[in-house]
């Protein structure tokens, strides 16, 4: 598959984007279709479980919507909360590898992604404000609800650019790697996931992500569905197997 801004790997059930506009990565409206096509590769894959999302070079995972792109603006901001909330709703687990500054949009995909693990000498933040214009490709819903309210405003309205280890500290990431070992540490945590049950892990995606957005209810009843689903799989035969031999279960999303 070509692409212009992107590079897309895959190594086995792990596939990988590299954003690549280096020195910053930043995102333009092509950005965003090589991404969404990408999407769909991962997606129809079924040999993929698991989608690593990093920036080409040592400086920047992403500093977010390209300003010189401008001209596109009108398609570019509905077209990057678009990708990204697919992201979010993403039926494989995908994890934001933020070897560099993840600014504005950039933090906004890591936020997007169902695990942020960081290099220590990054920096991330919503910095929007900074440009007189607010965070649009979901960042005013996603962080307060990795961080609550009041955090949320105070990153959003002061355009705090924390240090890693700050950003752990509140959960805005969930590890912090040394410099060199950022992708030794996704790999590792790409390769576990990957031999998780695959329908187990896309209906646990779907009932979470569902409670978090439609409610309780909703997500209980989502919750069930998935249960009903997996509980007559092969790979629940193959769990409660390998559980009574004593031995490792193999999984294969049937």
């Amino acid at each position: 598959m070509d692409f212009q801004n992107i590079l897309y790997a895959k190594q086995g059930p792990i596939a990988l984007l590299t954003l690549h506009r280096p020195p910053t990565n930043s995102v333009n409206l092509a950005t965003l279709l090589d991404m969404e096509k990408a999407l769909d590769e991962v997606e129809q894959d079924q040999e993929v479980r698991v989608l690593i999302i990093t920036g080409a070079g040592d400086k920047g995972f992403s500093a977010g919507f390209d300003v010189s792109d401008a001209a596109n603006a009108d398609r570019t901001g509905p077209k990057g909360q678009e990708v990204w909330t697919r992201i979010d709703r993403f039926p494989k687990p995908v994890i934001a590898a933020i070897n560099g500054y993840a600014f504005g949009g950039g933090c906004e995909l890591a936020m997007a992604s169902t695990f942020r693990v960081m290099q220590e000498n990054a920096k991330i933040g919503l910095t929007e404000l900074n440009l007189g214009i607010i965070p649009g490709w979901g960042g005013t819903q996603r962080m307060p609800r990795i961080l609550g309210k009041a955090k949320a405003l105070e990153l959003i309205l002061f355009s705090k650019r924390l240090p890693a280890q700050e950003a752990l500290a509140i959960g805005l990431v969930d590890r912090v790697s040394k410099v060199g070992e950022l992708m030794k540490d996704v790999m590792e945590m790409a390769e576990f996931l990957a031999t998780r049950p695959p329908l187990a892990v896309r209906a646990v995606l779907k009932a979470v992500n569902t409670g978090i957005e439609q409610g309780l209810d909703e997500g209980t009843r989502v919750e069930l569905e998935g249960t009903q689903l997996v509980s007559k799989s092969l790979d629940a035969i193959e769990g409660f197997t390998a559980f009574l031999q004593k031995r490792k279960p193999h999984f294969k999303g049937e």
